[in-house]
């Protein structure tokens, strides 16, 4: 069986969790059936062991911020970077994604901009096409976001694989099969809207919308198949 790892490095806000669960459910309920998963909160002291015990590792996005240099962050960045290196299958979400980044050399730091929520559109560029992750997605396609901070160099030897108007580093992957996505794949379009309504008053204070913002929510069918094409590439990879 094929053994997955979320690693979660956060938790979602009270009123989201009782609505909707917590965010290592919503990556096993968008993984769905097959995998052995074995949630690691590191937040909570739990350790990731050998990185050789996994298949593949997901990575959870965050309230955290990568550039606080919490201790549990520093030593998953590490573990991560060693994931990278013995070529163990790796998807870094949100937090996860800049967390990945840090660990192999990259710069994250806040966006110049400031937060990028909502429903938005992904662009692929041409790299993405022979990508095994992203491989025949269409070219553009929408995706749930909520992030302040931002890959802002990525890591050397990088393949930049898909930006939005807004976020130039949206995806990207390191290695042959270690992969970051700023946005959430995990997100129903129900926790998109709780969390619009949640930051509604910090987006009207960056001179956003947020009532433009919750009423183009949309399903993201794409995004959210990532995970299951994620967990296809590393159950092909373990049984070779």
């Amino acid at each position: 069986m094929t053994r997955i790892a979320i690693i979660k490095t956060g938790r979602t806000f009270p009123s989201v969790s009782e609505r909707f669960g917590d965010f290592e459910d919503w990556f096993i309920t968008a993984l769905g059936p097959g995998p052995q998963i074995t949630v690691i909160d590191v937040t909570g002291g739990d350790s990731c062991g050998p990185v050789a015990d996994w298949d593949g590792i997901v990575v959870t996005g965050s309230p955290a911020m990568v550039t606080d240099r919490a201790g549990w962050s520093e030593a998953t960045a590490k573990w991560l970077a060693e994931a990278v290196e013995r070529e163990i299958p790796v998807l870094g979400v949100c937090y996860g994604h800049q967390l990945l980044a840090h660990g192999t050399g990259g710069q994250v730091d806040n966006h110049p901009r400031g937060r990028e929520s909502g429903t938005h559109c992904i662009r692929l560029h041409e790299a993405a096409r022979q990508d095994p992750l992203f491989e025949g997605l269409p070219e553009r396609f929408p995706a749930q976001l909520t992030h302040r901070q931002s890959v802002i160099s990525l890591p050397p030897g990088a393949v930049l694989l898909a930006s939005t108007d807004f976020e130039p580093h949206q995806a990207y992957r390191i290695g042959r099969c270690a992969w970051g996505v700023q946005f959430h794949p995990e997100f129903s379009a129900e926790v998109m809207r709780a969390y619009l309504e949640i930051q509604a008053d910090s987006l009207r204070a960056e001179n956003q919308r947020p009532e433009t913002l919750l009423a183009a929510v949309t399903d993201t069918p794409e995004a959210t198949g990532l995970l299951r094409r994620f967990l296809h590439l590393v159950t092909n990879r373990s049984s070779r």
